[in-house]
């Protein structure tokens, strides 16, 4: 999955239920930005694997279906 869709999604179901949603793609080298969902943050990558997504989703506290 592209990372331009899958922030799409996560800012759909960030929005739909009233959390912060932001992204930055300064914070990070190369194609790597730093998304922040309710306090929460972590870096993501460009060109995103299934495990990776789940990875992320984990580490903003969030469930397995969000995007």
């Amino acid at each position: 999955m592209q990372r331009d869709v899958f922030l799409r999604n996560l800012k759909r179901y960030c929005k739909a239920r009233g959390l912060a949603f932001d992204f930055d793609p300064r914070h990070g080298k190369g194609g790597h930005g730093r998304v922040t969902v309710d306090g929460k943050f972590t870096t993501v990558q460009t060109e995103l694997k299934p495990l990776h997504i789940q990875t992320i989703l984990k580490q903003l506290g969030l469930p397995k279906d969000a995007v």
